[in-house]
């Protein structure tokens, strides 16, 4: 059974920082590709960042370019979000997703990615 778990949010205050972890496991970690989202009240889901599977290469939304870092540890078979900077506007539900190696997951489509997590609210305070 695939399973996603996110944890790691919480409320803080603007300029502060947060690092998001998702616990994976029921696939082949190493063999997908994964990726954060977003979906803030009221909007649409948004891509945040993607890395793949072996960790060599990272895309990031221009909105959390320098701010944010994604990573991996393909051994625990989890994915980190490290959260600097962090601005009012970043409030969302955080989900993380597992994509195929074989997809376009760079492209930041959450139609690419196969698994998803059930979320995790950050809350950025002003």
């Amino acid at each position: 059974q695939v399973q996603l778990v996110e944890s790691g949010g919480g409320l803080v205050q603007a300029g502060g920082s947060l690092r998001l972890s998702c616990a994976t496991s029921g696939f082949t970690f190493g063999s997908y590709a994964m990726g954060w989202f977003r979906q803030a009240p009221g909007k649409e889901r948004e891509f945040v960042a993607a890395i793949r599977g072996s960790g060599t290469f990272v895309y990031y939304a221009d909105s959390v370019k320098g701010r944010f870092t994604i990573s991996r540890d393909n051994a625990a078979n989890t994915v980190y979000l490290q959260m600097n900077g962090l601005k009012p506007e970043d409030t969302a539900v955080y989900y993380c997703a597992a994509a195929p190696a074989t997809s376009s997951w760079f492209r930041g489509a959450g139609s690419e990615y196969a698994y998803w997590g059930q979320g995790t609210q950050v809350t950025v305070s002003s």
